[in-house]
């Protein structure tokens, strides 16, 4: 048995599992499939050719501790997936977010509020997107990779599996952190090794390349590789394999 709001806009050819919620005001799209016990949380929008499998939840609303850094109480947008999405078993995409067309977003991956996704972007299993994240167009971000809040990832980028963020140089001590977060920024067609971490605030520039295991404690310069711990530069992306050549 299934919960569809009559105020809810359901397209033509869609499939709807077992015990699944679709909200008021939410519209879905022609085509799709929709799972079982899946929850479409209120004004959600669901483009058509959209697949969203078991126990996944779209448009949830975040929940804020009494020591939560974040303290707006604002309304947030509606979730808004686009057309030949796919959206694996186990996902949590928060309100606000916006997802681009023909995007996957594998099992267990959690996309935060106010997140921007661009078009044939993978988010891999088990990988977080924190809120007020933008990420590009024809990505790749892995298994199990963190990317914390207030990052920017522009198109092109590849992350490996494992690769951790960060974006509080006080680790949570002092008032003062408030005022400094700021998380990272991959340039286009940037890419980090596995299990990689990256620090605050760091930038990583056009092709720059993060060797796997490293720990990113300064910027990297276009078209640079860089390794070690802390990472220093190391040579020189081959051209063959820049960007602009494949």
């Amino acid at each position: 048995m299934n919960y569809i709001s009559d105020k809810s806009s359901i397209g033509e050819n869609t499939k709807i599992g077992h015990f699944s919620v679709i909200e008021d005001d939410v519209v879905i799209g022609d085509n799709c499939i929709i799972a079982n016990n899946v929850v479409i949380h209120k004004g959600s929008k669901i483009g058509d050719n959209v697949r969203i499998d078991d126990n996944t939840v779209i448009g949830k609303e975040p929940m804020r501790s009494v020591n939560s850094v974040f303290k707006e109480e604002k309304k947030y947008e509606p979730c808004i997936i686009k057309n030949g999405c796919l959206i694996g078993a186990g996902v949590i995409i928060y309100c606000g977010c916006k997802i681009g067309e023909n995007t996957l977003a594998a099992d267990l991956s959690t996309i935060r509020e106010n997140v921007t996704v661009g078009v044939k972007t993978i988010i891999g299993r088990g990988a977080a997107i924190e809120n007020y994240c933008t990420v590009g167009s024809n990505c790749k971000i892995e298994t199990n990779v963190y990317i914390t809040a207030y990052s920017q990832i522009e198109d092109y980028v590849f992350i490996a599996p494992g690769v951790v963020t960060s974006n509080d140089n006080y680790a949570a001590r002092s008032k003062e952190r408030y005022e400094h977060f700021k998380g990272i920024t991959v340039k286009k067609g940037g890419r980090i090794g596995a299990q990689a971490t990256i620090l605050p605030g760091k930038i990583i520039e056009n092709d720059g390349f993060v060797a796997a295991g490293s720990v990113v404690t300064k910027d990297v310069k276009k078209e640079n590789i860089v390794a070690g711990n802390p990472a220093k530069y190391f040579r020189n992306v081959p051209v063959d394999q820049l960007l602009e050549n494949q």
